[in-house]
């Protein structure tokens, strides 16, 4: 089941997306799918209709995973590949949908796409075993977990570069988990319609499985929080004006165009 959020015209709801590409529709249901049953409300409309917004919003963190395939490891210089999973925090406030604009800061002169397959927990959980894994997993979308790479370096630690406004693209909808094997997915990246990034998900240092074990073992999760999974080699700067569009097999298209902030510093 592919569950969107959008807008028609009025507030943000969600719905079940159905049909082929180009001819998809969005049948409204009634509250938000990951704490009620997805009851429809009978309201539908034409994908093209609508605007697609975040499909989650999560209440309290998105948990990034660094270094978690070889071969991004091997062209940031970083030495060996991590033994556990290397976490960092972005706000829930860098969180924006499709189409939406990643705003380059002022601050920046170096901010690189990373694109990557995202884990959206469905329950509260903590101290989650591998077997129970697929009990707290609700669904995947897709991320762009933008990052400020030069202020990565010299603030030597990865908070401000990257947890900006905007830097945490999701969407276009959640793929719940029932309905889609995550073990070996190709997840590639196209900078204007030139492919730049071009991984799999079989690739990753530690799975999903893994890293849902492991983040629950440092963090208490909440329903909507996500977890992004880490991005295969060929990252890379973002410029005024261009376009990034992710792709994960299995649930679609993610697409933002990047917009300068307008502004040259503070006031």
């Amino acid at each position: 089941m592919r569950i969107a959020r959008y807008t028609a015209g009025s507030d943000p709801v969600f719905g079940v997306v159905e049909g082929e590409p180009g001819s998809e529709r969005v049948h409204q249901i009634a509250g938000d799918p990951i704490y009620a049953e997805t009851v429809r409300t009978g309201a539908v409309h034409d994908l093209a209709d609508v605007r697609l917004l975040a499909p989650v919003i999560p209440r309290s963190k998105v948990v990034g995973i660094g270094k978690n395939y070889a071969d991004h490891v091997a062209e940031m210089g970083g030495g060996d590949a991590p033994a556990e999973p290397a976490m960092f925090l972005k706000p829930n406030t860098s969180v924006i949908g499709p189409n939406d604009p990643v705003v380059l800061p002022w601050q920046s002169t170096h901010v690189d796409y990373e694109g990557e397959l995202a884990v959206v927990i469905g329950r509260l959980c903590k101290d989650v075993p591998p077997e129970r894994v697929p009990e707290v997993v609700f669904g995947y979308t897709i991320a762009n977990d933008v990052t400020a790479r030069d202020l990565q370096r010299s603030d030597l630690q990865w908070a401000r570069a990257k947890g900006f406004d905007t830097f945490c693209p999701l969407g276009p909808w959640i793929v719940t988990a029932n309905e889609l094997a995550v073990d070996d997915l190709a997840i590639t990246t196209r900078l204007d319609g030139a492919l730049v990034q071009d991984g799999r998900t079989s690739q990753l240092i530690h799975d999903v499985v893994t890293l849902v074990c492991a983040v629950s073992e440092a963090f208490t999760l909440l329903p909507g929080d996500v977890i992004l999974t880490g991005t295969p080699a060929g990252v890379g700067p973002m410029r005024d004006g261009q376009v990034v569009e992710i792709e994960v097999e299995g649930i679609g298209i993610l697409r933002n165009p990047v917009r300068d902030s307008g502004s040259g510093g503070p006031a």
